[in-house]
């Protein structure tokens, strides 16, 4: 099961980074964008990338049943 859970927060955080490393035009991409743009202003696309390559290692330790 944990092999599950991580694999799909693995694949959630490439969609995040993915998405904001192309500036995507996705209709569930801009809605995430226009929430996240309240707090982050003009660094919501920095903030995604971020938030994807954290959203990956924690995926990634879960995978691995490190936590």
């Amino acid at each position: 099961m944990h092999l599950f859970w991580g694999a799909l927060m693995i694949a959630i955080g490439l969609f995040l980074f993915i998405c904001a490393s192309m500036k995507s035009e996705l209709h569930i991409y801009k809605l995430l964008v226009a929430r996240s743009r309240i707090m982050w202003k003009e660094k919501v696309y920095t903030a995604h990338k971020v938030a994807g390559i954290l959203i990956i290692n924690m995926g990634l330790l879960v995978a691995l049943e490190l936590i």
